[in-house]
């Protein structure tokens, strides 16, 4: 199971912040929620977000683990 969690924006579209949620990978589990929630799927997908997991920045698909942290990150602004 996946820890996600949402920050800024993308958590006030979806009304949560943290969720565990069971994926085999980071593609399943954008589709998953997506299904759940399209205006979350279509920002998530939106220019600028990033995706971290266990911390580090990931670009694509991967695999993920039992107990793996996955965090939306919204586009970042400021200089």
């Amino acid at each position: 199971m996946a820890r996600v969690l949402l920050f800024g924006p993308l958590r006030d579209l979806a009304g949560w912040r943290e969720r565990d949620i069971e994926s085999g990978s980071l593609a399943a589990l954008r589709s998953l929620l997506a299904e759940e929630d399209e205006a979350l799927g279509l920002a998530l997908d939106g220019p600028g977000v990033q995706v971290a997991v266990d911390q580090a920045l990931v670009r694509g698909d991967m695999p993920l683990g039992d107990g793996s942290e996955v965090a939306f990150l919204p586009p970042m602004s400021g200089g």
